[in-house]
């Protein structure tokens, strides 16, 4: 059986350079990718869903690993400031989550459900010199995300 697969919905390549961009976070600061590296960033849906929310916490639970490598985590979605200030209170998520409200880092991170224009889940590792070392794109293994990127660093 073949698989075709649609490069739109895809996410970016391994060994690319990341996009870089700047976004507002829960910091009350504008962030820029360039100026936080190396680090995860991770995209998805909505604030507050099942699985959205199983995501984050299982960024929060493992927090201390990525800290003890120096890798910052940012979670971004299309919720507002304050739709994530109340989501990260209220899941006590120790890593900044910033807000795309026009969707324009989603779809250069290839992050952007076509036609919904809602984004997908899909996290990115992106080393010091800006290179994407790893990617996971899976709408619904939310806990799948993490495991992925622990391994990713295990393993180099």
């Amino acid at each position: 059986m073949i698989e075709l697969i649609n490069e739109a919905t895809m996410a970016l390549k391994v060994n690319s350079k990341a996009p870089d961009f700047e976004l507002m976070s829960t910091s009350g600061k504008r962030i820029k990718l360039s100026e936080n590296l190396p680090c995860i960033i991770y995209f998805y849906p909505k604030d507050f869903t099942p699985g959205c929310t199983e995501e984050a916490c299982s960024f929060r639970d493992q927090h201390s690993f990525f800290k003890g490598l120096k890798i910052n985590v940012f979670g971004i979605s299309k919720d507002s400031i304050d739709s994530h200030l109340r989501f990260k209170e209220k899941h006590e998520l120790p890593f900044n989550l910033l807000s795309d409200l026009k969707g324009t880092v989603c779809k250069a991170y290839q992050a952007l459900i076509p036609i919904v224009n809602m984004p997908k889940r899909v996290t990115y590792l992106i080393d010091e010199n800006q290179k994407i070392l790893a990617t996971y794109s899976d709408l619904l293994g939310a806990s799948k995300h993490i495991e992925k990127m622990i391994n990713e660093l295990k393993s180099n």
